[in-house]
């Protein structure tokens, strides 16, 4: 008899306890990965949830509906940068968990989130992609009508992702 890949352990799903592990393995540190994890935790129970954190973070529009948050990273030139990755009725938002440091025009530096807002009428195609030698890692590609490409990784429910960011594009294609 073949050995089979077991679909749960523990009442965990497989594919759950993986994508927590690629996600855990994107961050610089497992120290600096969890206490990032638990910033953002405590600001969504501080900010009363993940639906006000959205609304807070971003303008909303009048009717619009948080459909799915995920954590994951956003692939930039400086490397992966962790965060949560909202999908609504009207955008995809992204919102980096810790703050940046970046210079300010008056010599100075100031710390501010990295934010990404995409309105899904200006999407033109989201792509599924994975890494040919470690099939675990797997992509969301987002390309805009402008021909701007946004590559999202290291999700915790990669499958569920997907099929929310479909659903949002659904309406508009």
């Amino acid at each position: 008899m073949k050995n089979r890949i077991p679909e749960r352990v523990i009442g965990i799903p497989i594919s759950f306890a993986h994508g927590v592990r690629e996600h855990v393995k994107l961050g610089p540190k497992i120290s600096e990965t969890v206490k990032g994890k638990l910033s953002l935790g405590v600001r969504i129970v501080q900010g009363g949830g993940v639906q006000k954190v959205f609304r807070q973070i971003f303008r909303v529009e009048e009717g619009e509906k948080l459909l799915k948050a995920s954590q994951c990273y956003l692939s930039t030139t400086a490397g992966p940068i962790a965060g949560l990755l909202f999908i609504s009725t009207e955008k995809v938002a992204f919102c980096s968990e810790r703050s940046l440091t970046i210079s300010s025009p008056n010599g100075g530096f100031v710390r501010t989130p990295y934010k990404v807002v995409i309105p899904i009428e200006k999407i033109k195609r989201v792509a599924q992609s994975e890494n040919a030698d470690k099939p675990k890692q797997k992509y969301i590609e987002i390309v805009t009508v402008d021909h701007f490409d946004f590559w999202f990784m290291g999700f915790v429910n990669y499958e569920k992702a997907f099929k929310y960011l479909q659903q949002a594009i659904s309406q508009f294609l």
